[in-house]
């Protein structure tokens, strides 16, 4: 067991297929929330991952309520511009979730409001709205490997 990377209702698939490939290689698991916006087949998103496609564990939910049955009693931290708490300020453990919004919308506030305490951000210029979601998860992907030693890898 390590991090579990969570895409909710992720939308391009050039991000998504980025992200599998960042989980692939780093023993992590991805899990995405439906409805996605693309097919799993999906040639960009295939093609993004690359050959790595056999190294993915991959869960996918049907929706949040499903997630959060399976997974509710977890630590879950929740990537968003909105969040007050630097992501290298969390202490994080073997099994945590960091969940990510779609990337034209971010996190739904209804989602955010479940522990605001666990709402983290990724410093940026003020003066930009965010950053590229793959890029976003592995920012804080790797922090979070960093403090447990890398688990699992070389």
């Amino acid at each position: 067991m390590s991090i579990n990377i969570v895409l909710f209702e992720p939308e391009i698939p050039p991000n998504t297929g980025n992200v599998s490939r960042l989980c692939a290689a780093s023993n992590t698991v991805l899990h995405l929330i439906e409805p996605l916006g693309f097919s799993l087949a999906d040639k960009y998103l295939k093609r993004a991952g690359l050959d790595y496609w056999q190294f993915l564990k991959l869960e996918v939910h049907p929706d949040w309520s499903s997630f959060c049955y399976k997974y509710g009693q977890a630590r879950h931290f929740f990537a968003t511009t909105k969040g007050h708490k630097n992501y290298a300020e969390i202490d994080f453990q073997e099994g945590d979730f960091i969940i990510f919004g779609p990337e034209t919308r971010g996190l739904p506030q209804s989602i955010l409001d479940l522990n605001r305490e666990n709402n983290i951000r990724i410093p940026i210029l003020s003066e930009t709205r965010s950053l590229n979601l793959s890029s976003s998860v592995a920012i804080v992907l790797y922090e979070a490997l960093r403090q447990l030693n890398f688990p699992h890898l070389n």
